[in-house]
């Protein structure tokens, strides 16, 4: 359901010297700009449950410990059109209050815009899927989203 969610509202990127990452409560996306005419033989990926490395043409481009766990044997990476890598992530923790903050621990961070971008979509993702018959992919939340946002379990129905 994040996929289709994502399509409609967009996605949050943290821009990065490489390329970008973004997430949703399920996953975290990175997308890495490689030369054009790269090979799949030239590139080096290590998709760990706690800690990732790439390499292409023999350059590092990124290497370390994963901001939070994932589940490294539903990892996945791409070549596309030669030019672009795409790897996919699946989190651990998939609470909308599991926002990673940067990437790799002290590397690749979101800075306070993006990080409260980041966290308002959680939330509206977590809206969603509590409320399947609204489409929330066009709001705008104010207040405390932090954390995932409020926490309405406890209202009577």
């Amino acid at each position: 359901m994040s996929v289709h969610f994502e399509e409609r509202s967009g996605v949050v990127p943290c821009k990065t010297p490489w390329g970008s990452w973004y997430q949703t409560m399920e996953e975290v996306f990175i997308e890495v700009n490689v030369p054009n005419g790269t090979s799949g033989k030239e590139v080096k990926c290590h998709l760990g449950s706690r800690d990732i490395e790439l390499h292409v043409k023999g350059k590092e481009m990124f290497k370390g410990k994963l901001f939070d766990t994932t589940m490294s044997d539903e990892a996945t990476w791409t070549l596309e059109d030669r030019c672009l890598i795409r790897i996919i992530l699946m989190k651990t923790n998939r609470d909308a209050g599991n926002c990673w903050s940067s990437l790799l621990e002290g590397e690749y961070c979101a800075n306070a815009w993006v990080q409260d971008q980041m966290q308002r979509k959680l939330t509206l993702e977590r809206f969603q899927r509590e409320n399947p018959g609204f489409d929330f992919s066009g709001a705008e939340i104010s207040g405390n989203f932090s954390g995932g946002g409020p926490d309405f379990s406890s209202l009577q129905k």
